[in-house]
């Protein structure tokens, strides 16, 4: 999970002009009544959605916001529904950002992942910067977690509970509410919401999960024990926030499929291929290559439910902000041309 998209103009001038060769053409596949069909579309044939996030800011680029709409099938709110958002002040809430994003789903007929109740980032200053009792911690988080959920049942279909708990190393990541708590917090954080709205679908979610390692297998002896004390939890999300420079995780499909075999169900959050620019033929090639990949290994698992693109194009990507030299990592570039991303999506997603 990522914080705001920021764009570089410098990128942008950059990017249209050597991708202007480059985009490639929309694949030609129709249903029965001959109307070309969407990454959606083609997903919901295979048992599965496909989706984008959206950040507030974007509904006003009216042409990305009505491409978003027609093409996609779920959306996630990049920013509105965190803690700085929805309780920026404690015990006052503001859900204005992540209803403007549901209001827009809803118009366009787009599922709706919640996104986060908890994570170590982006809370506010008074929650950062109060000293507080293990007591008021506890009551701090329930209520938060009560009020949000309560706020948009029925209007979301799943929650990233806890986002980001664990190190690379698969130690407890130590957050506030970790170092206040202890490990229990995200077990009482999964209860809370699961009172909240008994039929939401709750997540853990993280990035650096999509292969085995430490920090994956960590989640893997979470999820399992959270299953034997019978605590809720109904799905494990992989961010997939890939970069060219560190490889593939080629083991992808299998730890799909051992989290899958936990009796949970798996989703692809936050997806998005980074490279080093300037993008050049070859590693737009070695970047669609990946993106059939991911949707193969997502398709490859019957519990792996969805794929969401963190921002399906380049015009509103967080990548160049925070990585500096990096970008071009969604399947549209800046003016909403489809690259050769996009149409490996669809060969994998049609064969």
């Amino acid at each position: 999970m990522r914080t705001t998209h920021i764009r570089s103009a410098a990128f942008a001038t950059a990017t249209v002009l050597l991708l202007g060769g480059l985009a490639s053409a929309p694949a030609a596949t129709a249903d029965s009544g001959g109307k070309t069909q969407t990454l959606h579309d083609l997903a919901r044939d295979q048992g599965r959605y496909f989706g984008s996030a959206v950040d507030n800011p974007e509904l006003a680029d009216t042409p990305y916001a009505d491409l978003l709409g027609s093409e996609f099938g779920q959306t996630t709110p990049g920013n509105g529904m965190k803690w700085y958002a929805t309780e920026p002040q404690r015990g006052v809430f503001d859900f204005t950002a992540g209803d403007e994003i549901v209001r827009y789903a809803q118009s366009k007929g787009l599922k709706v992942r919640g996104h986060t109740l908890l994570w170590h980032s982006q809370l506010p200053d008074w929650l950062n910067n109060g000293t507080w009792s293990a007591d008021e911690l506890r009551s701090i988080l329930r209520n938060h977690i009560t009020k949000v959920v309560k706020h948009y049942r029925g209007k979301v279909f799943a929650w990233d509970v806890a986002n980001e708990i664990m190190n690379e190393d698969g130690t407890y990541r130590e957050n506030i509410f970790y170092k206040t708590l202890g490990p229990g917090y995200i077990a009482d954080a999964l209860r809370w919401a699961r009172a909240a709205d008994p039929k939401v679908k709750l997540y853990l979610n993280d990035y650096n999960v999509e292969g085995t390692g430490a920090k994956s297998d960590a989640y893997y002896a979470l999820i399992k024990q959270l299953k034997a004390d019978r605590v809720p939890i109904d799905g494990f999300g992989m961010q997939a926030h890939l970069a060219l420079q560190y490889g593939f995780p080629y083991q992808m499909r299998q730890n799909i499929q051992r989290f899958a075999d936990l009796r949970v169900d798996v989703a692809i959050t936050e997806l998005d291929i980074r490279m080093f620019l300037p993008a050049d033929e070859a590693k737009l090639a070695q970047q669609a290559d990946w993106y059939g990949q991911v949707t193969d290994a997502c398709l490859a698992v019957k519990r792996c439910v969805g794929i969401t693109l963190w921002g399906y194009s380049d015009r509103h990507s967080w990548i160049p902000g925070f990585f500096e030299g990096e970008g071009a990592a969604l399947p549209w570039d800046e003016n909403l041309r489809r690259k050769p991303a996009y149409d490996a999506i669809r060969k994998a997603l049609t064969d």
